[in-house]
């Protein structure tokens, strides 16, 4: 019995030590930025986009690719649809509406736009300057993102 007790009790301190992905708004990777300078990494993407969450729950699972983000950026979650005003800085983006409920932020279109337009899931990432380092856009998986965070942490 206690061995049972033991191994549940293990698995359970396993499983709460499990990396996270430190998630920022843009506020706070700006105020952090001033402190300890990293690249930002912006994760553009809509409730609707499959890939998307297939990137939530696969590729930002990954403990390397959580590893190269916790360690060598500011990781925010940008959803492209939100209303809500951002101010970044010192410039404050809104939300477009483009039809009946649909629209997009202005703030995922600056930083999400590709050859003039925009698809999802897109991460860009910036530098301290906010000049766009990198930025993809489709679906990546682990395995590519990898040697990606690798390369754009060495631009610190």
């Amino acid at each position: 019995m206690k061995k049972n007790i033991f191994t549940i009790f293990l698995f359970l301190f396993a499983f709460t030590l499990s990396a996270q992905l430190k998630n920022h708004t843009l506020a706070e990777a700006e105020k952090l930025e001033q402190q300890d300078p990293k690249p930002v990494f912006v994760f553009i993407h809509t409730s609707w986009c499959k890939y998307c969450k297939m990137m939530e729950n696969s590729t930002f699972k990954n403990p390397e690719v959580i590893q190269l983000l916790n360690d060598n950026f500011y990781f925010v979650s940008l959803d492209a649809e939100n209303k809500a005003p951002i101010t970044f800085k010192n410039h404050i983006f809104k939300y477009k509406p483009k039809g009946k409920n649909t629209g997009i932020h202005e703030l995922a279109e600056a930083l999400g736009t590709v050859d003039g337009s925009i698809t999802y899931p897109t991460f860009s990432i910036l530098d301290k300057n906010n000049t766009i380092l990198l930025q993809i856009s489709e679906y990546t998986d682990a395995k590519t993102m990898i040697p990606l965070l690798k390369e754009a942490a060495n631009f610190r």
